[in-house]
C-alpha cells in the first residue's frame, strides 16, 4: 500500500536545505523544484521501493533512516548500506532500482517526480553539479566502508558506525558544538550486527564495552550521547579532519 501524501512546505524551511540536492539552487530554482515535488511518509519497515521496480521518483531523506539491501539468487540478503537525512534515493536516466530500499525508522522523503527532474538537471547546473557532488561523495563513503568491513577490528567497526551518525546528525545543525554528540541509535544491534558483518552478541558485548569505557553513555539501548568526539575517532581508527 502506498505511504501517504504529506502536505507540502516551503523549502526555505527544510531541514536538509543546506545539505540536499538543492543545497545550491537560488529562489527561480526552488520555484522550478517545488513544482514537482511531493512528500511522502513511510513507516518502520515499509519498503519504499524493491529492486528492479521502476522508479517513478528521486528524492531525498529528509527525516528518518533508511536501508540499502541487495538479495543473491540464493535468498540471502546483505544491508549494502545506510541512507541518512539529506542522502539522495534514485538515480536520474535510469528506470530500475538497484536495491532494496526499506524504511528502518519512520521515514519522510521529499520527491519529485523523475521525468520533470530530469529535465530540470538539463536546464539548471546547479542540481546536476550538486548531485555529482553527492555521488562522487557517496562513492568515497563506498570506500571507507569496505576499509572498515575489511579491516577494522569490531570495536572500531561499531565506534566508526557511531561516528558516522554523529557526523551526519551534526552536520544537520550548523554551528552545534563538535565536541560532543547526542542522538538515538537509528538501527537495532541486529541490524547493526547485519550491516557490520558481526554476531549479535559481539554488537553487544562491544557496545558496553565502549559504555564502561566512557567512550559512549548509553540511555536505555537507543539514545547515545558521546562525550568527547575525539576519543570516539580515536576508537574508530579515524582521522578526526577526515
Amino acid at each position: 500500500m502506498n505511504a501517504p501524501v504529506l502536505s507540502q512546505s516551503r523549502c526555505a524551511d527544510c531541514p536538509i536545505r543546506h545539505r540536499a540536492v538543492c543545497a545550491r539552487c537560488d529562489a527561480d530554482e526552488l520555484e522550478q523544484l517545488d513544482a514537482i515535488k511531493y512528500y511522502r511518509s513511510y513507516e518502520a519497515g515499509q519498503p519504499v521501493i524493491w529492486s528492479g521496480d521502476q522508479m517513478s521518483f528521486v528524492g531525498s531523506v529528509v527525516t528518518g533512516i533508511a536501508s540499502l539491501t541487495q538479495t543473491m539468487e540464493d535468498g540471502r540478503t546483505q544491508m549494502v548500506g545506510l541512507l541518512l537525512p539529506s542522502d539522495f534515493v534514485g538515480r536520474p536516466g535510469r528506470e530500475g532500482a538497484a536495491y532494496d530500499v526499506v524504511a528502518t525508522t519512520d521515514l519522510v522523503m521529499c520527491c519529485f517526480r523523475k521525468k520533470p527532474f530530469e529535465d530540470l538537471m538539463e536546464r539548471t547546473p546547479h542540481i546536476a553539479h550538486r548531485l555529482l557532488e553527492m555521488t562522487l561523495n557517496e562513492l568515497d563513503a563506498a570506500r571507507e566502508w569496505m576499509l572498515v568491513l575489511g579491516r577494522k577490528t569490531a570495536r572500531e567497526k561499531i565506534a566508526s558506525l557511531l561516528a558516522i551518525i554523529a557526523r551526519r546528525n551534526a552536520a544537520l545543525t550548523p554551528g552545534d558544538d563538535t565536541d560532543t554528540a547526542e542522538f538515538d541509535l537509528p538501527l537495532t544491534r541486529e541490524a547493526m550486527a547485519d550491516y557490520l558483518g558481526l554476531t549479535l552478541e559481539t554488537v553487544s558485548r562491544q557496545m558496553s564495552a565502549l559504555k564502561r569505557d566512557g567512550v559512549i553513555q548509553l540511555a536505555g539501548k537507543r539514545h547515545v550521547t558521546v562525550p568527547d568526539m575525539t576519543r570516539l575517532l580515536d576508537e574508530a581508527g579515524t582521522d578526526s579532519e577526515d
